[in-house]
């Protein structure tokens, strides 16, 4: 830092240039990220409410009684209005947030917890901050987690069982009612990761898909990942943890002497109105009519892109059971498909359960955009 500063002209220009240096969702072209345009609605919510800090949430009495709004607007849109939880930074702290509420829930010796080999790595986080073994189940044929895998890691030291609505990787939906009579049968605590497919699948079925039930109206879970940055359209960063009883926030719990709550059960102490409030003000204003279109229109693009792609002669992995399409070839390795693709302005990722270039059909991608891809695309192959 420089003894003086400079002028606000000048740091608005230098501001421009790492700019220019970004890729943006709005240009079509970044087509292997989760996250998408926030909306405009969501943006000015976050905008409005960027002093509130909801570590210190007696200060900011109207910033509170939103995520109290939200949570329970959540809960309604995931089987159960009466949970509890709060608007965070995102999966990660989610899926932290949920281990560490199961841990202290059995408070043994040497705990385990079982996630699908599809898990996020958040996980693998979780595991290390919280001196948890992390066992991974199988997945079957289809990429979903093997139940019978799971059943064979259970043990008497196993203190939660994750099922994932919405792979990170392929966004498939892991068989969670299965996991719900298995958890509930035992008393095992069932975390289930629906941090893609929290703000689509309630909402596809609305319009017709039969997508499996994963949510609270199943007696065995506990606790449920959403970011509302993801298909729910809100700025970067917010995410969402809900829980079934009060009691998993309360055994994880620890108190603030000096705030004007007395315990906290977040990982961050600070933490921002601003995205509980983005996240409020696009369920307010989009309604469920709002964000069924969202998903539908998402998923009719999901399959115009699943077909172009076996037109032009490469391979899915897996029919889409949401907005993600996976493919490979049999000739050009997968690496080599990302950096001819990069080439041509294309942003893409690989997933690794199996190797394959992976696309995440978001809210900000249109037709054009779709069609654009496959013209390129079909030049890759000789």
């Amino acid at each position: 830092m420089d003894e003086q500063g400079i002028s606000k002209a000048e740091v608005l220009e230098l501001l421009k240039n790492f700019k220019k240096r970004d890729m943006t969702h709005r240009s079509g072209r970044i087509l292997g990220s989760m996250c998408t345009c926030p909306h405009e609605i969501g943006v000015e919510a976050y905008r409005m409410f960027l002093e509130s800090n909801l570590g210190d949430p007696g200060l900011f009495q109207g910033t509170k009684a939103m995520e109290d709004e939200a949570i329970a607007m959540l809960g309604d849109l995931l089987g159960k209005k009466d949970v509890y939880g709060h608007i965070i930074t995102g999966g990660t702290e989610a899926n932290i947030m949920a281990m560490r509420a199961a841990r202290n829930t059995r408070r043994i010796k040497n705990p385990e917890i079982i996630v699908p080999k599809s898990a996020h790595f958040s996980f693998k986080k979780a595991a290390d901050m919280l001196c948890l073994k992390l066992r991974e189940a199988e997945l079957d044929k289809d990429y979903k987690v093997d139940i019978n895998s799971v059943h064979r890691l259970i043990s008497d030291k196993t203190v939660a069982i994750v099922g994932v609505a919405g792979t990170t990787e392929l966004g498939k939906v892991d068989p969670i009612e299965e996991l719900s009579e298995t958890c509930a049968d035992r008393n095992i605590f069932l975390h289930v990761d629906a941090a893609f497919g929290g703000y689509s699948i309630p909402f596809l079925n609305e319009t017709g898909y039969d997508l499996p039930k994963f949510d609270f109206s199943l007696p065995g879970v506990c606790s449920i990942t959403i970011d509302p940055h993801k298909m729910g359209l809100a700025p970067i960063p917010t995410g969402g943890i809900l829980f079934r009883d009060r009691r998993y926030l309360e055994v994880m719990s620890i108190e603030t002497p000096y705030l004007t709550e007395d315990r906290q059960s977040t990982i961050v102490g600070t933490r921002t109105g601003a995205s509980t409030a983005a996240t409020w003000a696009l369920m307010k204003y989009l309604g469920r009519e709002g964000y069924r279109e969202v998903a539908g229109r998402c998923m009719e693009l999901t399959e115009l892109l699943a077909r172009g792609i076996k037109t032009t002669g490469f391979k899915l992995v897996t029919k889409p059971q949401l907005n993600i399409v996976a493919f490979y070839d049999d000739e050009l390795s997968v690496w080599e498909i990302s950096d001819r693709l990069e080439e041509k302005g294309w942003a893409v990722s690989i997933s690794s359960y199996p190797q394959a270039i992976r696309i995440i059909v978001m809210p900000h991608l249109k037709k054009e955009h779709i069609e654009m891809f496959l013209h390129d695309l079909g030049d890759l192959k000789p």
